[in-house]
């Protein structure tokens, strides 16, 4: 009886933080919750997904370590109102880091 080998080919998948990958199912798994908060995160306004052609919702490598901080915030005690409000203030303070350093390089020349 002949055997058949299938010829196995490596392939180089990269992409980058921001690409959304990972189904809710998956990504849910990932920051070990249920699928079904990772949905209300989103219809809070916490999280953003990209969405497929046919609007599955694609989380990124970024989307799932913002919920995993999430998470850790909700259990050392903050509500979501709280969460909302640090990662605001985050935001902000990230924007304000990038517009220093846009300065300093102005200064600079």
């Amino acid at each position: 009886m002949p055997t058949y080998r299938r010829q196995v080919t490596k392939v180089n998948a990269t992409f980058d933080d921001e690409q959304g990958v990972f189904m809710i199912s998956v990504a849910a798994e990932l920051a070990e919750m249920h699928p079904q908060t990772l949905r209300m995160y989103e219809t809070r306004g916490l999280i953003a997904p990209k969405r497929s052609p046919k609007n599955t919702r694609l989380y990124s490598r970024r989307d799932v370590e913002r919920l995993r901080r999430i998470q850790e915030m909700t259990h050392q005690g903050l509500n979501l109102m709280g969460v909302e409000t640090v990662l605001a203030l985050e935001e902000q303070v990230e924007k304000l880091k990038e517009r220093v350093e846009e300065l300093e390089g102005r200064k600079k020349v």
